[in-house]
């Protein structure tokens, strides 16, 4: 999600349930400003010293072909996109699409939200599964109160799917605040089994990174290395 502070994304009534339901961690913060570097840093551990949200040709160093690499499942879902991946079109932004930059290139795994309602209803959902919202949904164009919504139209699908009801885990965060809160975003960690709690341990992006591939039981990449585990919360 995008461009909010913790305080206004959890002040949504869909939010601020999940919240209450599962685990939030209460002191998390993004690593940078603006968008594309929190998520290169969310699926790298790396920002590649990028401070812009120009198009650049990066390592592939992402975790698409790590995954690939271990012989792990994944999928990213990129709502708006109906072209080339590199380019902007509609409410789809490349900025919001991390994959688009690791070797320049659209990897397959890289697919609209076309396909995502039948991947979550069925039995082979990518055991990762990334999931962008497009410039209105996600917040970044459109009010909180519109991502709220949409979160509340997509979230239930997800934890209706096979593959959370079976020891899924959903990490919703946001890429960063509005400039006025120290990059503090909310961020929410969901399981079946999960107890409803907080955490006012320190997190950031590396930290969620370093969270999803432990769960995969792939290496740890970038400063992911170094980052604490959400593991407080799991």
């Amino acid at each position: 999600m995008e461009n909010k502070p913790a305080a206004e994304a959890l002040a949504q009534p869909y939010t601020a349930d999940l919240a209450r339901r599962f685990a939030l961690a209460a002191n998390y913060r993004a690593v940078a400003h603006p968008s594309l570097p929190n998520y290169l840093a969310l699926t790298s551990g790396s920002t590649f010293g990028v401070h812009d949200d120009d198009y650049h040709v990066l390592a592939r160093t992402g975790i698409g072909e790590q995954l690939g690499q271990h012989g792990v499942t994944w999928r990213a879902y990129m709502e708006g996109l109906t072209g080339d991946c590199r380019q902007n079109h509609g409410r789809y932004a490349v900025k919001h699409d991390p994959f688009a930059y690791y070797g320049g290139a659209c990897p397959k795994q890289v697919v609209s939200f076309g396909p995502l309602d039948g991947d979550l209803a069925g039995q082979d959902t990518p055991r990762y599964v990334w999931i962008t919202p497009d410039l209105c949904h996600d917040g970044h164009d459109c009010a909180a109160a519109d991502a709220d919504a949409f979160l509340g139209q997509l979230v239930p699908k997800i934890l209706a799917s096979p593959a959370w009801t079976r020891g899924g885990v959903l990490l919703l965060t946001w890429d960063e605040d509005d400039g006025g809160s120290g990059n503090q975003v909310a961020t929410i960690v969901a399981s079946p089994e999960l107890k409803a709690q907080r955490s006012d341990r320190p997190y950031d992006h590396y930290s969620l990174l370093a969270t999803a591939e432990d769960l995969l039981r792939v290496p740890r990449l970038g400063a992911a290395n170094q980052a604490s585990g959400l593991d407080d919360l799991l």
